[in-house]
């Protein structure tokens, strides 16, 4: 009768044990955000390398959805993403207006570039400054590649068209409605010109005779931001985990991280100044 007490007894004890565990697993497995962001900064290889420093320092994970700047406001605008990390300063500064975030914090930087044929028919390489490029371009009616799918990416393309004064159109001008990576297939089977971030562009694996031909511009600064979603407009939303990640990102080790990312020896992003300013 006593063993059979003793055995009642771990066997409870076995089983509380058990609860606990499933308890910690099930915590474990809630303990990650659900981040919105760019093509680019999945292509590139970005997240691979800084999202694993972050959980090392936090416990906390963070799962990639990589769509178009527009498709990533849309997620969080439904409420489906923890946080966002976009590159489309009017566009972030009009979410936050619009009662669906609460702050922007600058992260990093990186350029766009024009790529295109080797031959360069439309003589992009000796361009003046970017209007100049795409005036070229369309007065030429030279292939031209677009991503189409109102992304960061295309949003500044679709600005500088217009800075240009010029509305692409006609057999020439390829809407594609993809992201950076198929677009740059595209552009390569088809000989076109692209306007493409420099991220992706370094880490394309596929140019062909696709080769870089105009870069420099200051009207081709390209600003990444962290977005913290408002917790009034989705208060289910996983806002203090989502707030760590913010916060790290401009954080010194968070600045290092991307910093310290490259392809073959070269940088894709650039840390913020100003957020490097903060952490000192």
């Amino acid at each position: 009768m006593k063993k059979t007490t003793t055995l009642a007894s771990a066997g409870f004890l076995t089983s509380g044990l058990v609860g606990l565990l499933w308890s910690a697993s099930l915590l474990a497995r809630d303990d990650f955000i659900t981040l919105a962001s760019t093509t680019s900064t999945e292509n590139s290889g970005l997240f691979n390398a800084i999202i694993a420093t972050f959980t090392d320092a936090t416990g906390i994970n963070v799962r990639v959805v990589a769509v178009g700047t527009g498709q990533a406001f849309e997620i969080a605008r439904r409420g489906d993403a923890d946080s966002l990390l976009v590159h489309d300063t009017a566009g972030e500064v009009q979410f936050i207006a619009d009662g669906y975030a609460s702050e922007r914090l600058d992260v990093m930087y990186n350029d766009f570039v024009i790529v295109g044929p080797s031959d360069d028919p439309a003589d992009v390489s000796s361009s003046d400054n970017v209007a100049d490029a795409l005036v070229r371009i369309a007065e030429s009616e030279s292939p031209f590649a677009s991503r189409g799918d109102d992304s960061g990416t295309n949003r500044a393309e679709l600005r500088l068209w217009k800075d240009a004064g010029i509305t692409p159109q006609g057999a020439w001008y390829r809407e594609l409605g993809s992201g950076m990576g198929p677009t740059l297939n595209t552009a390569a089977g088809m000989n076109a010109y692209s306007f493409t971030d420099r991220a992706t562009w370094v880490a394309f694996q596929n140019p062909q005779d696709l080769v870089l031909l105009f870069e420099g511009d200051d009207a081709l600064f390209n600003q990444y931001a962290s977005v913290l979603l408002s917790e009034q407009q989705h208060p289910h939303l996983k806002h203090a985990l989502a707030a760590q990640w913010h916060q790290w990102l401009v954080s010194e080790k968070g600045q290092q991280a991307i910093a310290d990312f490259n392809v073959n020896g070269q940088p894709l992003f650039f840390p913020n100044a100003q957020s490097l300013s903060n952490t000192q």
